[in-house]
């Protein structure tokens, strides 16, 4: 098992490596080349700014077993498809419960924006949040999510 992180935009860096390098699991971070990141802990792969390249990387880079953090429900399929687990930034797991519904929502808001409408709203990041990701993570760490 290793851990797969969409890290350009990913608030939780801090708390999953931490979690991780207490079980000696393993951490990729992706990112592209506009972020600079140094943990200390984990291997960090930089990609080009090309649309979807950190995505497109990260896929490849997926097993079965694997963990994915991402908030991007495309990469987040993609990584159910190929027996990978997934979460979120605020601690919502992907399963195939929701993943229709939530790439629905996606393409929905998309056709929104694009005839100049808004669609949903983008909330604070709240500490909350951070403890949702941190449960959620840990069963899943733990094989219990």
């Amino acid at each position: 098992m290793k851990i797969l992180v969409d890290a350009d935009a990913c608030p939780v860096k801090e708390i999953l490596v931490k979690e991780a390098k207490k079980r000696g699991i393993p951490v990729t971070m992706l990112l592209d080349t506009s972020h600079e990141l140094n943990d200390g802990y984990s291997t960090v792969v930089i990609v080009d700014q090309g649309r979807d390249s950190a995505d497109l990387r990260l896929v490849n880079l997926i097993a079965p077993g694997d963990i994915v953090v991402t908030q991007d429900y495309g990469v987040a399929a993609m990584s159910l498809g190929r027996g990978a687990k997934a979460l979120n930034q605020n601690g919502l797991v992907y399963d195939g419960d929701n993943m229709d519904r939530l790439l629905f929502e996606r393409a929905l808001g998309q056709k929104i924006r694009r005839a100049g409408g808004r669609f949903g709203k983008n909330h604070k990041r709240e500490k909350a949040d951070d403890e949702a990701f941190r449960s959620a993570f840990i069963r899943m760490l733990d094989g219990d999510g």
